[in-house]
This record gives structure tokens, C-alpha cells and sequence, in this order.
């Protein structure tokens, strides 16, 4: 008697590629529509910018930049829908989407007088979601079935871990935007300090209402971000380790995403400023969190999920109060001065969506309720 011939495994959706969908529309969003004031009416109609001749003044670069920014959206929608669409039906649909998506984002952007919808803008981002979803359409079935990739996530990751997977793929991106303490993310003060300035047509500073004459030196700044980035730091690898099997290599993963976030630091460092302050980030306080952290994580990885899980939270939750709290660094507001943003405008409130709401995704991952309902494996 002959054995049964194993038949393949049905194709499935991926919930990762769902969730990335979401996050990168939200980008969208965000970057197309930064910085959200000053809204008003100039009396032209929404859509009018679509019968308008295309612009006489543009560059390689504006194009390019719209074209690749639509890339992943349309990569993402095909993989989200694999395998409910395929082939020249799911190709059709991102292009309906690539319109629809990028036509309302420049169509608000009529009300926003620091930004100008632009027919080329839309023409080029229907075009990058195209090339994305024939890109994905390509590509789906190798990377959603038979991917060597999709091996090692089912061998060192957990089944629930494509929620965590995107928000801890996020960490490194978010410390794109200059920041005053180094993993300093999710600092809203400033921003709520600006809104409550608007509302009350007189300046408010919620660091001076909380702390009324206070004056750190420059060795208290460095000892606050040594604070920050120590407790910053061990949440965001913690939360990589809820992810992880025990047979995982899990230093090798630990030390590849600090690494990945510090490169990301760097570059954009040198970017944003001058190639001379590609490591102006590297102070004595960063330094010694950097240490600090190291430490934490070398007892902390030998625990369970469970006590990572809860360590994580309390680490980001430590991190978010200190950011909040202490008042900002009056030397790195010096060197922020020298950033001029220009073309990269969009780029910026990308990159500052990130980094504000980056600590709040990981908590709602960690504290998401399915930790509570799969099986600790």
C-alpha cells in the first residue's frame, strides 16, 4: 500500500500584510496632510486641481518621491488580499484605490495653504501603486507560501506575532525624527503645549506650569536621557522578545534591531543636519543608557513571556512619563534650529508620526487581550 501523497497547504491570508496596509495608509495620511493647521477655505472646489494643466515647475526628485511612496501601498494591498484576489482583478482594484486614496489626499490638501494638490502628484502616485501591485502580484505566492522567510518566522517567531512583528519592524524607522533624548519617543507635551497656545491666543508651556522655575545642568540633562534611553530602549527589545521562540536566536536578534535603530539614528543624523553630526546623538547620557539597558536585557531575556510582556510595559510606560515630564533639552533645541526641512516636508510628518505614536502601538500590542487567549509557546 503506497503512502498518501501529502497534499499542499491551502493558501492563506496574512494578517501582517492587513496590518501594514493600515499603518501605511495612516502614513499616508499623516504625510500627505502634515502639518494639520491652518485650515481654511480659498474658494476653489476640491477636485478642481484635477483639470488644472499639469505643473510648468517640477523636479526628478518630487516625482520620484511620489512614485515610490505609493510603491509599498500598492505591494501591500495585492499581499492583503491574497489569496481572496488574484491576477488582473486585484491589479484593476489597486488602481481604484491608488486613486481614490491619493485623489483624497490632495484634494484636502486645498484647505491646508502649506500645501498645493497637484494632478502630477496624483498621476505619480497611481502609478507607484500600480508598479507596487504588479510587483506584488508577482511576487504574493512566493513570499505568503513559499517564502524561506515565512519558514524562519514559523520556526522562530510565535503564531500571534504579526502584530508585534510590524510595530517592532517600526522601532528602528521612528528614530528618523530628531529627537532631544535619544529612544525618546512618544513626547507629547510640546505638541499639547502648541495646541493649548492656539486655543488660548497666548502662549502656554506645560513644562513651565509643571515645574515653575526649575533649571537643570547640563550633567542632570544627561542623566535624565540616560533614564529615558535605558527604559526606552529595554521596552522596545523586550517587545521583540515577547515575539520570539525559545530556539530562536534571540542575542543575535536582540543586538541586530539595536543596531538596526542606531544606524537609522545615524543616518538620519546625518541627513537631516550635516555628515559631521552623523553621531551627535552619542552623549554621556546616551552612553551610559546604552549600558544600562544592556544590563537589563542580560537578566531579563532568561525570563518567561509572560514577565517580558509585563516588564516591556513598564519600561515604555516609564520612558513615555519621563519624556513627558522632563522639560526639553535647551542644547538639542539649539542644534534642531540648523534643520531646515524643505523637500522634506512630507517626509517629516511621516517621520514625526512615528516617532509620537511609536510607544503607544507597542502597548497596545503588549496589552492586546491575545496574550491572554493563545497558548504560551
Amino acid at each position: 500500500m503506497t503512502a498518501a501523497i501529502p497534499l499542499p497547504a491551502p493558501a492563506t491570508g496574512s494578517a501582517f500584510a492587513r496590518l501594514a496596509l493600515l499603518g501605511y495608509a495612516l502614513l499616508i495620511v499623516y504625510a500627505s496632510w502634515y502639518p494639520f493647521t491652518g485650515w481654511q477655505s480659498n474658494g476653489l472646489p476640491p477636485l478642481g486641481f484635477v483639470r488644472s494643466p499639469l505643473p510648468h515647475y517640477w523636479t526628478v526628485f518630487d516625482v520620484a518621491t511620489n512614485v515610490i511612496a505609493y510603491i509599498p501601498f500598492g505591494m501591500l494591498l495585492v499581499f492583503a488580499l491574497y489569496p481572496l484576489l488574484r491576477g488582473a482583478l486585484v491589479l484593476a482594484l489597486v488602481l481604484l484605490a491608488g486613486v481614490l486614496w491619493s485623489g483624497t489626499m490632495e484634494a484636502v490638501q486645498t484647505f491646508l495653504p502649506t500645501r498645493v494638490p497637484s494632478n502630477l502628484d496624483l498621476l505619480t502616485n497611481v502609478a507607484g501603486a500600480v508598479i507596487g501591485g504588479a510587483m506584488g502580484l508577482v511576487s504574493s505566492s512566493f513570499f505568503l507560501q513559499q517564502s524561506r522567510l515565512l519558514q524562519v518566522r514559523q520556526r522562530w517567531f510565535s503564531h500571534e506575532a504579526s502584530r508585534g512583528l510590524l510595530v517592532v519592524c517600526a522601532w528602528p524607522l521612528a528614530q528618523i525624527y530628531p529627537q532631544g533624548y535619544l529612544f525618546g519617543q512618544g513626547q507629547l507635551t510640546p505638541l499639547l503645549s502648541e495646541a493649548l497656545t492656539d486655543l488660548a491666543g497666548s502662549p502656554i508651556d506645560l513644562f513651565t506650569l509643571m515645574w515653575p522655575g526649575l533649571r537643570l545642568s547640563a550633567e542632570q540633562f544627561w542623566l535624565c536621557e540616560t533614564i529615558i534611553t535605558a527604559f526606552g530602549m529595554t521596552g522596545a527589545v523586550l517587545t521583540l522578545l515577547c515575539l520570539l521562540r525559545k530556539k530562536a536566536p534571540l542575542w543575535t536578534l536582540m543586538l541586530l534591531t539595536i543596531v538596526l535603530a542606531l544606524a537609522a539614528k545615524s543616518m538620519a543624523s546625518a541627513l537631516l543636519f550635516a555628515p559631521e553630526n552623523a553621531f551627535v546623538w552619542l552623549t554621556p547620557g546616551a552612553r551610559g543608557g546604552l549600558l544600562l539597558s544592556l544590563l537589563m536585557l542580560a537578566g531579563l531575556h532568561f525570563t518567561s513571556r509572560l514577565v517580558q510582556r509585563r516588564s516591556a510595559v513598564l519600561m515604555l510606560l516609564i520612558s513615555l512619563l519621563a519624556v513627558n515630564l522632563i522639560p526639553p533639552n535647551p542644547y538639542f533645541v539649539v542644534t534642531l534650529q540648523s534643520w531646515v526641512q524643505g523637500k522634506f516636508l512630507s517626509f517629516n510628518g511621516a517621520a514625526q508620526f512615528l516617532s509620537l505614536l511609536w510607544p503607544f502601538f507597542a502597548l497596545w500590542f503588549l496589552l492586546h487581550p491575545v496574550h491572554r487567549s493563545k497558548a504560551k509557546v
